[in-house]
């Protein structure tokens, strides 16, 4: 099994969560990084991985996504300046601790892992999908685990479903239905959660949905005789979200399932990079321990 990090989403979790005060010795905030490394470290202990890749996001605004739509994610607020930099921190942490780590000016993160996914996959390898992002949850296909490591416990395939409403096929199409507020996506009005999983069980894709939008006045739904009407009125706009919602699994990353194979740590690289951060000896006690995983 190959484990696949969704790194922003634990950097940001512990920059809000970790005691902000820890200081490099140029006096920059370095506690996003601490618990990051705090994370991984505790992560590669558990699972003691064959195989392990970190992927990073590079917010751009000409990333693939926003040529489409420029308007995607375009609510949110830069990263803080101080949280910039301890993303460059966390990159270079997985080079010492023997892990492959990707960023992309062009893909999301999310591209990273799904094309690293299907890589692996037609070697016959499954994947741990580290994140507590859904959209991450399309990519998981049997013998695959989707974990917020260290908060809850893992969700193999059909766990997906009872948690989250619908197949992991079907995820990119019911949130292009639905659309996603904290990316920018809008979906069609009036269409929730609820109605976008009874549609994705009832179809087996947007294509079919939309084949015959005559069989959704036959769906036990409030409103379905006027449903397939809002359908066809947003057909566009649904088409253009479901490019947004799925997920490149295709990229050309250069690497090979024996460049995803996790290294021992460098130890004198690892000693010091703690050194500039100022981290005391409960990082580098683990580091050693690391050092004894092979």
């Amino acid at each position: 099994m190959i484990y696949l990090v969704d790194a922003s989403v634990y950097v940001f979790r512990a920059y809000h969560s970790t005691l902000p005060g820890m200081l490099d010795r140029d006096g920059n905030p370095v506690h996003a990084v601490f618990g990051f490394a705090r994370f991984l470290g505790d992560l590669i202990e558990r699972a003691r991985p064959r195989y392990i890749a970190v992927a990073f996001d590079q917010r751009m605004a000409n990333s693939y996504r926003s040529r489409i739509y420029p308007a995607y994610k375009a609510n949110r607020e830069p990263a803080p300046v101080d949280l910039v930099a301890q993303f460059q921190h966390c990159r270079e942490l997985c080079r010492h601790l023997g892990v492959a780590a990707f960023v992309s000016t062009e893909y999301e993160a999310d591209d990273i892992i799904g094309t690293l996914g299907c890589l692996m996959r037609e070697e016959g390898i499954r994947s741990a999908y580290i994140t507590r992002d859904k959209d991450l949850s399309q990519l998981v296909r049997n013998g695959d685990i989707y974990w917020d490591f260290g908060f809850r416990d893992p969700f193999g395939y059909y766990d997906i479903e009872r948690y989250f409403g619908v197949r992991p096929e079907r995820f990119a199409d019911y949130l292009a239905l639905t659309g996603d507020e904290s990316d920018n996506i809008p979906g069609v009005p009036g269409i929730g959660h609820k109605t976008a999983a009874t549609l994705m069980k009832a179809f087996d894709s947007l294509d079919h949905l939309y084949s015959d939008l005559r069989q959704v006045e036959g769906l036990k739904l409030r409103g379905a005789r006027t449903l397939g009407e809002r359908l066809r009125e947003h057909r566009e706009s649904v088409f253009l979200a479901r490019k947004l919602t799925h997920i490149t699994c295709d990229m050309n990353l250069g690497v090979e399932m024996e460049g995803l194979r996790r290294r021992l740590p460098e130890r004198d690289g690892l000693s010091g990079f703690y050194d500039r951060l100022g981290f005391g000896t409960l990082l580098r006690r683990q580091g050693e321990r690391l050092a004894q995983i092979v």
